[in-house]
């Protein structure tokens, strides 16, 4: 696809994802969509109105009526698409810095449009053939008030309110200025939590960290749990879908170690996760000792939608799905990465150990990366055939979903070319850092070697 990626389209605000463009991408999709009704919602973003305005114009000039959800989180508009049976679109860059907005498409099943609805979608803005409604056909937009509550109550009414409340929590939140600053303290409240707050005004020039719940983001969050002595510490990202955590010393949790964790706690023996090509090696050892199976996709949430649709579709069971970036999939509630919907998961782990005993299986993994630059397609290329020979020789199990994967049973390797940047990343990972280093180095030196001589 051209336009849309593994998560829909982003751009830096009013000069590559302008107003024009986002105009064309809705009357593209009320085109394809041929539906009476859609809706729109924006996470807390500066641009967000403008870009939703344009939204709602051309959806309006298909003879589309719009229904207005203002801020809220990705996960939350997924749930009003869900009970009204309408797809959303969602006005949002999740957890690119300020500068940057984006579009994500969501079904009438409350899902992000898989791979092949994407494509049709794409196809029509290409060709731009668009709908276009008679004068007095266009179509009416309204404004709907209550969605955040609704999402609320649809989240308490899915969490384990009673254990949680039991354990008396005390939970630091860094919603870092997003959509989730509406909605996720009042949820943690509601569950029985006594719930401290640091950036938690919606501002959408994010003046308080950037989007992303990364380390370097989040020194306020860690310096909160250690002073007020919380429980844990919840950091979402821009829109909301991602959670990531701290234990109760403040020190930053890895978001792999989080997910195997609570897969730990939800699969069992014959069931499947799905996770990206570069899945930790803490989720394979938890899928190995528990007698589960794991399916790789590409990096990127609309892959993994897309082939629990499919596992699904063929009887599989796939309780728990995702990635180490926080955006975790529990596919009974909704196919959806809710950031917190996640933690209330988490706390209900909490509420019997400590953060630091639920994660401390999985420490002790060495993640290794380096990338290497190319300054034509044909280093790019002569990189990649080094890396498929290299794959190809080696003693390991090779995936090629997404680059090359090696599984050597202890440990990987990933080589696979960057989707945004002129670069070819090596990731190699096991619990000896050595161990990790060699695998890296010699991937590397492979590439490395070929660059200079294409």
């Amino acid at each position: 696809m051209e336009v849309f990626g593994s998560s829909g389209t982003r751009g830096v605000a009013n000069e590559e994802l302008t107003p024009a463009f986002v105009l064309r991408v809705a009357k593209a999709a009320g085109t394809a969509w041929q539906v009476d009704r859609v809706a729109i919602a924006r996470d807390t973003r500066y641009t967000g109105r403008m870009l939703a305005d344009a939204a709602a114009s051309g959806l309006t000039s298909t003879g589309t009526d719009v229904d207005r959800l203002g801020i809220i989180s990705t996960p939350g508009a997924q749930g009003y698409a869900e009970r009204e049976g309408i797809p959303v679109i969602v006005v949002t860059a999740s957890h690119n810095p300020p500068q940057y907005n984006g579009i994500k498409l969501v079904g009438s099943d409350g899902v992000e449009l898989a791979v092949t609805d994407l494509e049709a979608i794409e196809e029509t803005l290409l060709a731009g053939e668009f709908a276009v409604a008679p004068w007095d056909e266009t179509g009416r937009v309204r404004e709907i008030d209550g969605v955040r509550d609704a999402y609320i109550d649809e989240l308490l009414a899915a969490s384990d309110r009673e254990t949680i409340a039991d354990a008396d929590l005390t939970v630091a939140l860094d919603p870092g200025h997003g959509a989730g600053t509406l909605t996720s303290p009042e949820f943690f409240r509601e569950l029985g939590c006594r719930v401290l707050t640091v950036n938690s005004q919606p501002d959408g020039k994010f003046p308080g960290r950037d989007p992303e719940p990364v380390p370097d983001n989040l020194g306020d969050l860690g310096r909160l749990v250690r002073t007020t002595d919380a429980d844990i510490g919840i950091a979402h990202d821009g829109d909301a879908d991602r959670a990531i955590f701290f234990d109760e010393h403040g020190e930053f949790v890895s978001g792999d170690a989080a997910l195997a964790a609570l897969a730990a706690a939800e699969l069992e023996s014959g069931e499947t996760t799905v996770s990206a090509v570069n899945v930790s090696q803490r989720l394979v050892d938890v899928v190995t000792n528990v007698g589960a199976d794991l399916e790789l996709t590409p990096i990127g949430s609309t892959n993994i939608i897309t082939r629990i649709e499919e596992l699904e579709a063929t009887g599989e069971h796939v309780p728990i799905a995702g990635e180490g970036n926080g955006g975790i999939f529990f596919p009974d509630y909704r196919l959806s990465r809710d950031g917190a919907y996640t933690a209330a998961r988490f706390l209900e782990l909490v509420a019997e150990q400590p953060v630091s005993e639920i994660v401390g299986p999985y420490d002790g993994y060495a993640n290794i990366r380096r990338n290497i630059k190319y300054e034509s397609t044909a280093e790019r290329d002569a990189m990649l055939d080094a890396a498929a020979n290299h794959a190809h020789a080696a003693d390991a199990e090779l995936n090629t979903r997404d680059g090359y994967r090696l599984d050597h049973g202890d440990a990987w390797v990933l080589a696979r070319p960057s989707g945004t940047e002129p670069l070819v990343r090596v990731y190699a990972e096991a619990r000896d850092a050595d161990r990790a280093t060699q695998l890296v180095d010699e991937m590397y030196e492979t590439l490395a070697e070929a660059k200079v001589d294409s």
